[in-house]
């Protein structure tokens, strides 16, 4: 008994020290009067951008852009690209595949075969758009001012902010909502396999310097994506125009829910099926667990001999077992 006195009375003197050097804030915040300080912060940190050291990468990412749509242009008028009517899959080949991943449109039925149609630029290279800013630290945009803004790619609104330098006729110009504007190379039917070789060497090329410029800019430069649809903001605060179709009827009347934005949400990868030598002409859904996967401009670029990064072979897998051959009867 002693000496659980004696313990317990050591417990609260540290209790009691601890009480008297330790600080308490009051819950009563005046807003008011950190508004000024708040504001002069935001106005020192907008003095700090851009930053110098990451202009040139922003000039690469314009520019692997650029090659990255007329290559990819070039290739579809060699190889052909199939679209869904009713979802976005996206398979290339001369014809599409037999694997039921269709969820449909509307009230379709869901896991249906796909009916294809003939693809564009937009179903490999899928547009993300966003606001375009005067400048990177300015007031967020009103739900009512929703139509004072200019709708821009994304990759270009990022590139902006981080001190590319852009004329302003391209600022203006329709080519840059309407990526189907590039046609390639003219005369690809003449090309010979060298050379297409070389294209696609090229065009993944760029991919890879694409992706990974935008990887090093949002290191530094903030992009809010919403965790309900694919809503794109780049800037430190994402906007309050009220545009998420999912929650539309909600009481919140379609408010975006803001997160930070990947790499993947600018440039969305496309995953597509991959055939591979050792499959059928065909793709069956009793292979679908064999058969690989690699992003549209991968496969696109490895169908006319480029050879694909090594951190694609297990999406792609490469030296996995042939599918079934056909329909079970």
């Amino acid at each position: 008994m002693a000496l659980r006195g004696k313990l317990w009375h050591c417990f609260l003197d540290e209790a009691s020290g601890f009480a008297m050097y330790a600080r308490f804030y009051s819950v009563k915040v005046d807003l008011k009067k950190l508004r000024p300080m708040i504001l002069k912060r935001i106005e020192n940190r907008a003095k700090e951008y851009p930053i110098s050291s990451m202009i040139p990468v922003a000039q690469d990412v314009l520019k692997a852009r650029s090659l990255l749509i007329q290559g990819v242009s070039t290739l579809m008028n060699v190889f052909p690209v199939m679209a869904c009517k009713f979802c976005p899959e996206v398979y290339i080949g001369e014809q599409g595949h037999l694997i039921q991943t269709c969820y449909g449109y509307k009230r379709r039925s869901k896991n249906q075969v796909h009916e294809w149609i003939s693809g564009s630029l937009n179903d490999i290279l899928v547009p993300v758009e966003t606001f375009h800013l005067q400048k990177m630290f300015q007031d967020v945009i009103k739900h009512h001012q929703r139509f004072d803004f200019d709708r821009v790619p994304a990759v270009f609104e990022l590139c902006l902010q981080a001190g590319a330098d852009l004329d302003e006729e391209n600022l203006s110009s329709s080519s840059w909502k309407s990526e189907s504007t590039f046609s390639g190379v003219h005369g690809t039917k003449s090309l010979s396999p060298d050379e297409l070789k070389f294209i696609a060497t090229g065009t993944l090329r760029a991919w890879e310097v694409l992706r990974s410029g935008i990887r090093r800019l949002l290191l530094v430069y903030p992009a809010k994506v919403c965790k309900y649809c694919s809503e794109v903001h780049v800037g430190p605060s994402g906007h309050k125009a009220r545009l998420c179709g999912v929650f539309k009827y909600e009481s919140w009347r379609g408010a975006h829910f803001w997160e930070k934005a990947d790499v993947d949400d600018l440039v969305p990868p496309k995953i597509v099926w991959r055939q591979r030598p050792q499959d059928p002409p065909v793709l069956v859904n009793e292979g679908r667990d064999f058969y690989g996967h690699a992003p549209a401009v991968v496969d696109l670029c490895t169908k006319a001999g480029a050879i694909a990064p090594a951190r694609y072979h297990s999406m792609m897998k490469v030296q996995g077992l042939p599918g079934p051959t056909g329909v079970k009867s």
